[in-house]
């Protein structure tokens, strides 16, 4: 935590966007805290709770986006070249990928909430060939309210300590 707290002292904002996008595409960075972090900086007017919400918001979405492109474009070869080490045959993943098609937006939106899943969501929705429109409005859904949920709860806390 401290090694964000150093970067979003010197980069503020920039930094904040830059760290959820790598977070939500599968960097070991913890988005959660990271966001109720922002969270309680805006409680104490280090930055503006409309204005972390939107960069949060801006990072969390844009790395879905990528992670989407990811699965989209490398996901498929990758697991058909490589499923077989994990366990996952041809039939399990499309058993999988039916089930997805059917209730892929519930588990975009909620994935944001489960950390690991977000990532793995987010790169399924592209191996899965889910419409790219259709994409970006769940994940903006998931987005904005994941990032709304955490930075109030940093606000909040910061407003009663």
């Amino acid at each position: 935590m401290e090694f964000a707290k150093e970067i979003i002292s010197q980069y503020g904002y920039f930094a904040i966007y830059g760290l959820l996008a790598l977070g939500v595409i599968g960097l070991p960075i913890p988005d959660e805290v990271l966001m109720t972090f922002v969270g309680y900086l805006a409680s104490i007017s280090v930055l503006d709770y409309s204005v972390s919400i939107a960069v949060c918001f801006g990072g969390a979405f844009t790395g879905g986006i990528l992670s989407y492109t990811i699965g989209r474009k490398a996901g498929r070869p990758l697991f058909d070249r490589y499923g077989k080490w994990i366990g996952v045959n041809a039939k399990r993943f499309s058993r999988v990928e039916t089930w997805f098609l059917k209730y892929g937006s519930w588990s975009v939106i909620l994935g944001y909430f489960i950390p690991g899943v977000r990532n793995l969501m987010c790169c399924f929705s592209g191996m899965s060939r889910m419409r790219m429109g259709r994409y970006a409005i769940i994940s903006g859904i998931g987005a904005f309210v994941w990032c709304v949920v955490f930075i109030s709860i940093g606000f909040y806390v910061g407003v009663l300590t």
